[in-house]
């Protein structure tokens, strides 16, 4: 047997049972093995009954002494209770609508359970295991229930699949792995293995589902969670080796006539940190290397400006360019800057537009084939079939984080040498983050701001100041001014106790908003619906935009002067941050208020953070002290595959040491068979491009 093998080739898998695991996204022998637990049961001590207290988390052994059956609730909710008793006293187990139970609890019977005690409802002191976690009949003939016991995993599950059930599938697999009938490869070099204290691949995994000793779980998690950290890493560096040696890139000629034209003609001059990325561009465009650099910059640092004159200097060598953006009306806002900017030197720019009619979309497709456009600008519409180049020479990603890996390697494929390829991410990451997200890519950092460029003034209130933030807000409308209000829900969602976009829009546009055009966006909306309505708030139809975070990468208004987050406590610092963005881009003063509930000592610190600085770096690095990497890899990692075990946050250290481990082995070469093998059968199309030759 192999791990890519299906899991119905387990015993005890049908197709049922196959389908209720695919829910658990375990398709595969290998998802199973990898199915690590999220917590452990020790089971390793027996409780005497006599001694138990309510509120504790207890292993118990006993006889049955009595089984009570009654319904309860209009749904007549079956509850199963058994009394046992192991000779110093009394506890009552309980089940909930649990029928198969029912002819299996016999007086008499021997049973071993584990969970966590409380009184018993109307037991007048009776002690009772609601919360029961494992739960077994022991016949006579089997093994007392102290040699049964043990360190047990605990695994994400579900109403129809529960822990026994996952237990005797992964006790199955390991013994398969043990008797050899299940191959289970290593992946890491021996050598790598006893320079960083690893264990062997099998005792790891068997390790980490049924340890002997928590602390040999802790030692198996550190040797898995390095693998993990490892492969990732040697696939992003090969990646970075393969396309540094073995593809032949562009080589563009030294800046000319045109990119200086380009140069110069800039309404402004550019700042240190913009003429030092500028600079390492133009020295990787040069190079007959294919070029791959991030370039991450705050919000309204001139990322734009440098990729529009990366794509002057494409131009100039005889080469097209291509920009690709989030959403549609993004791309067209680049369309519209780079034509004011561009027409005037003699550049050809054209938008691929979900707009276009089909007989305008082939009209671009035929003269992109023909050489006839200089630089198109579109969204994920340009790593389409259709779409051919004569020339491509640079591909430019705007949020690139928004796209991922495979969908860049499409468009780069489009070229008929490789293109060179400009990242650009208004995020800023921490650096222990940018290492895993963008592994293979160089990173260029822009960290001053435009001089000239307004700040934006940021308050954090409390939900009773609404009133009046809403009246200043009616103010600033009057004034000519555009506002957002961001809310972090669409509608309202059972107690959570969050006001949702719906509700506020609502209220305001039925109070003291009334009369005034408002419009609502959410990711609800169909993708035309939504580019209709943030257009007309870009044209100033719309005064007031009540949305969720679809607006986090939006459209630049100079003319809204205002923002309003709901619940801000909900939201991560480098989000907050992106939305305080979407204001103060014109000539006016600009307001950015938080409105939340500071409930926790965290929640206070975050919010005083965001009243403090305007420097999204330090944002980034304290949103991850705070609240850990959860809102970088939520947002930051598409197109790059979940971790299973590994917690960034929590494990830099081993990041860092893996990180140092896969460099060692992609320059040596060893074990690069195993690695690819294990990088195609960990993550399969998502690191295609990797694993090809």
């Amino acid at each position: 047997m192999e791990l890519a093998d299906d899991i119905e080739s387990l015993k005890g898998v049908g197709p049922k049972k196959a389908q209720q695991l695919h829910g658990l996204g375990i398709f595969r022998l290998f998802d199973l093995l990898t199915h690590f637990p999220r917590a452990y049961e020790d089971q390793s001590r027996i409780t005497p009954i006599g001694q138990l207290q309510a509120g504790e988390d207890a292993v118990v052994t006993g006889v049955i002494a009595g089984v009570q059956e009654k319904r309860a609730g209009r749904r007549g909710m079956l509850i199963l209770t058994a009394l046992v008793s192991d000779g110093t006293g009394f506890l009552q187990l309980t089940w909930f609508n649990q029928k198969f139970l029912k002819q299996k609890l016999k007086t008499g019977r021997r049973v071993f359970a584990a969970g966590r005690t409380a009184y018993a409802y109307g037991g007048q002191g009776q002690l009772a295991m609601n919360r029961i976690t494992s739960f077994e009949i022991i016949d006579d003939d089997e093994a007392a229930p102290e040699a049964k016991c043990g360190i047990l995993p605990v695994y994400s599950a579900a109403e129809n699949i529960r822990q026994g059930f996952l237990r005797s599938l992964t006790e199955q697999l390991l013994r398969l792995a043990d008797e050899g009938r299940l191959e289970v490869p290593e992946v890491m070099p021996e050598s790598l293995r006893r320079q960083y204290g690893l264990l062997p691949r099998l005792q790891a995994l068997r390790s980490i589902h049924y340890p002997e000793s928590l602390q040999l779980a802790d030692e198996a998690r550190y040797s898995l969670a390095f693998e993990e950290l490892y492969l990732i890493q040697y696939g992003l560096l090969l990646l970075k080796k393969r396309t540094q040696e073995q593809r032949q890139g562009i080589g563009f000629g030294v800046n000319g006539r045109l990119t200086e034209q380009a140069l110069s003609g800039l309404p402004f001059r550019l700042t240190g940190d913009q003429q030092k990325v500028w600079r390492d561009i133009c020295r990787d465009m040069e190079r007959a290397v294919p070029m791959r650099r991030l370039v991450q910059g705050d919000v309204g640092s001139g990322k734009t400006v440098i990729a529009m004159l990366a794509l002057v200097k494409a131009v100039e060598s005889g080469f097209q360019g291509a920009l690709m953006a989030p959403t549609e009306i993004l791309a067209r806002q680049h369309f519209e800057s780079f034509c004011g900017f561009l027409a005037p030197l003699g550049i050809r720019v054209d938008l691929l537009s979900g707009r276009l009619t089909k007989k305008q979309k082939q009209e671009l497709y035929d003269r992109l084939a023909a050489h006839e456009v200089d630089i198109v600008i579109g969204t994920h519409a340009l790593i389409q079939q259709e779409v051919a180049f004569a020339n491509l020479g640079l591909v430019v990603t705007d949020e690139q984080h928004r796209f991922g890996i495979s969908q860049r390697a499409v468009l780069e494929r489009k070229g008929r040498l490789v293109p060179d390829v400009l990242v650009m991410t208004a995020t800023p990451i921490p650096r222990t983050l940018t290492l895993t997200v963008y592994g293979d890519l160089e990173v260029s950092t822009i960290r001053q701001l435009p001089p000239g460029r307004r700040p934006v003034r940021t308050f954090v209130r409390g939900r009773e100041r609404r009133e009046l933030i809403y009246k200043f807000v009616l103010e600033e409308i009057k004034k000519g001014r555009q506002a957002y209000v961001v809310c972090p829900l669409i509608e309202m969602n059972g107690d959570s106790g969050l006001t949702s976009a719906q509700e506020v829009y609502d209220e305001l546009t039925g109070g003291i908003f009334y009369g005034i055009h408002c419009g609502l966006v959410h990711g609800r909306l169909k993708q035309k619906e939504k580019e209709e309505l943030m257009q007309r708030f870009y044209e100033g139809e719309v005064r007031l935009l009540v949305a969720t975070t679809v607006i986090e990468v939006g459209v630049n208004v100079p003319n809204a002067s205002i923002m309003v987050v709901e619940n801000a406590q909900r939201f991560g610092l480098a989000q907050l941050h992106q939305l305080r963005g979407r204001v103060g881009r014109g000539e006016y003063a600009s307001y950015c208020i938080f409105v939340a509930e500071e409930s926790t000592e965290t929640a206070r610190k975050r919010m005083a953070v965001l009243e403090s600085t305007a420097d999204g770096f330090v944002l980034a690095e304290e949103d991850l002290k705070l609240r850990g990497p959860g809102q970088f890899f939520g947002s930051m990692q598409h197109g790059l595959p979940d971790l299973k075990i590994a917690d960034v946050g929590q494990d830099i250290d081993i990041l860092l040491k893996a990180r140092r481990a896969a460099m060692e082995a992609v320059e040596s070469g060893e074990g690069m068979a195993e690695v690819l093998a294990a990088l195609q059968l960990q993550y399969r199309e998502q690191f295609f491009n990797i694993t090809e030759n």
